[in-house]
């Protein structure tokens, strides 16, 4: 889509906040563990999960949130502590971006990760497929 505005994927702040949210939303939270030199983030982020942000379909089915690996950046986590992204990305084993999990309002993981771009013409449905299990596990079916 030529002069198409690419719609960023939000930084997470609070795990906190976002717990809530999708707690009270009966959502998941779809995580993004990126790094700013992996050209593979980018096109995950700029192809997939960008569109998905701004898209209505999605805003009812999926939180969805960008984790920097190794980032110094504050975070508040799942049960209210201050970290940073680079240190939950550690605690959550995080060893090639990029990596996609999707969790509960607790940070309860519902899905297989997705790690690595994998086949792009299939990673959509992987993205969807992972999205449908978590909401599937949040609303009992």
């Amino acid at each position: 889509m030529a002069g198409a505005v690419q719609t960023e994927v939000p930084m997470v702040q609070s795990f906190k906040v976002e717990g809530k949210e999708a707690a009270g939303r009966k959502v998941p939270i779809l995580l993004v563990f990126t790094s700013p030199e992996c050209h593979y983030c980018e096109r995950v982020k700029g192809e997939f999960l960008g569109p998905m942000v701004d898209d209505p379909a999605y805003r009812g089915k999926v939180i969805i949130r960008q984790v920097e690996v190794g980032a110094n950046l504050p975070l508040i986590g799942f049960d209210g502590k201050k970290t940073t992204h680079g240190a939950y990305a550690a605690s959550q084993k995080i060893f090639m971006v990029p990596t996609v999990k999707v969790v509960d309002g607790q940070g309860k993981e519902l899905s297989k990760p997705i790690v690595g771009l994998l086949t792009p013409d299939f990673y959509f449905g992987y993205i969807e497929s992972a999205i449908d299990e978590g909401l599937g596990k949040i609303r009992g079916k």
